[in-house]
């Protein structure tokens, strides 16, 4: 280890603790023990694996409060969703407990003997973690690793690294053997970009930006090394004149507001269809008003701070090239706040329109019919989340086939369930996470024919 990084609260600017952050020679020894541990791990039988891995889920709800309590400080996260957050690691790491004991292959029938398949754990994996959401991602990556019989090395981001580290002492307190699953503090450019070029490495989860997940996977290409990426989003939320408008109306803050905006599936464009758009507008104003935006540390609060200042400065530049509609409130002093603002958008050229935010902005658009609700919703570079609404099932059912994104809700803007798949189309990202069949990713499929002779 050679420096350390300051870890700051974002809603009142003060230093929380110290990180040591990791070299390249710490990043190599992080690596090279998961190397060494990973044939003893692999060997375990299955059904102790999915002993240790319940007990750390087991350890996890735990220290929920624990958890929590270290990313409303850490993150800025409000109490409601740190605790969920806490709680999908243990379901996640209960879910994926099962799997060791079910991850089978196939006998093919052949002439001459017998075939089978067999799924075979790829050896060590780097997981590299956003600062937005630091524990769920965290875990959607090391537990399915972890269940096919792999070592897992993670990286948090520089910014929230504290829920990510008290995960890897839990791990090591379940009984998983030292090597097995570690956590290593450090910058991307060497601790992740030494997942990249390590030979020992073999396969990177990335969770972050489509530009960095492009150099992510440019890298990997050149030892052919996997990648699972979970890139940029720029989500529609597609509104039609015959919906529930108060219900659509009253969700849609959630959609795009919660966390601050800083979510990849924010729903950040809402669509709506002409005859009822002045209505849906006059309905969404007084939800975005009611926002609770607290210090995350009142348990009252519905959205805290941006993570920091710069990306406080990221979102006020996208504001302040149009015209604010209306927006809710903020505190002020201290903290890296910044008001849920919506714009009424005209042009699907506008870079609000067009890029991420990352923040708690969103523009809404009048359509004309149902062709141009799809084509507004494809015409972006992203493709990984969204929602109908509607209450015409064989709209809802072309519509949903018709938008080119990995995840849709209809008449809901639910994005992730840890027991279905979850990534994205286009550039939004490559492979998929969480469902029964994300254990698979972290395996390769060896065929073994054995003849009758």
């Amino acid at each position: 280890m050679s420096n350390t990084y300051t870890v700051v609260n974002p809603a009142t600017e003060q230093a929380v603790v110290e990180v040591e952050m990791a070299d390249l020679a710490a990043t190599d020894a992080a690596i090279e023990r998961a190397a060494e541990a990973f044939p003893g791990w692999r060997d375990v039988a299955p059904g102790e694996k999915a002993r240790l891995l319940r007990r750390f889920a087991q350890l996890v709800d735990e220290h929920v409060e624990e958890l929590a309590e270290l990313e409303v400080r850490n993150s800025g996260h409000t109490w409601g969703n740190a605790t969920w957050e806490a709680g999908n690691v243990r379901d996640v790491l209960n879910y994926y407990s099962a799997a060791p004991e079910r991850l089978t292959g196939h006998q093919i029938p052949v002439a001459g003997g017998i075939d089978v398949t067999f799924h075979e754990p790829l050896g060590v994996v780097g997981i590299i973690v956003p600062w937005n959401f630091p524990m769920p991602i965290a875990g959607w990556g090391f537990a399915p690793a972890l269940a096919a019989g792999n070592t897992v090395v993670l990286k948090p981001a520089e910014l929230t690294p504290l829920t990510a580290i008290r995960l890897g002492e839990l791990g090591l307190e379940a009984g998983l053997p030292e090597g097995v699953f570690t956590v290593i503090p450090g910058k991307g450019s060497v601790v992740g970009e030494r997942f990249v070029t390590h030979p020992a490495v073999r396969k990177v989860c990335f969770t972050g930006s489509t530009q960095v997940g492009k150099k992510i996977m440019a890298g990997c290409a050149d030892q052919v090394k996997r990648v699972t990426l979970e890139l940029g989003g720029k989500s529609a939320n597609i509104v039609f004149a015959d919906a529930d408008l108060a219900k659509a109306a009253a969700s849609a803050p959630s959609a795009v507001f919660d966390n601050a905006g800083q979510d990849c599936c924010a729903r950040s464009r809402i669509l709506v269809e002409r005859s009822a758009y002045d209505e849906f507008v006059s309905l969404l104003e007084p939800a975005v008003r009611g926002i609770k935006v607290l210090d995350p540390s009142d348990r009252t609060s519905e959205m805290g701070p941006l993570i920091s200042a710069g990306q406080q400065a990221t979102v006020k530049g996208f504001v302040d090239e149009v015209d604010v509609a209306f927006a809710g409130s903020a505190p002020e002093g201290a903290g890296y706040w910044f008001a849920p603002t919506v714009v009424l958008a005209d042009d699907p050229q506008q870079r609000i329109w067009r890029e991420e935010v990352f923040g708690p902005v969103v523009a809404v658009m009048p359509f004309d019919d149902e062709a141009q609700a799809v084509q507004l919703a494809n015409d972006t570079e992203f493709g990984l989340s969204g929602s109908i609404f509607t209450r015409d099932v064989g709209r809802a059912l072309r519509v949903s086939r018709a938008v080119e994104s990995g995840a849709l809700s209809v008449n809901s803007h639910s994005s992730v369930r840890y027991w279905t798949p979850f990534g994205g189309f286009k550039q939004s990202g490559i492979g998929r996470e969480l469902g029964p069949d994300a254990p698979h990713s972290f395996t390769d499929v060896k065929n073994v024919f054995i003849s009758n002779d």
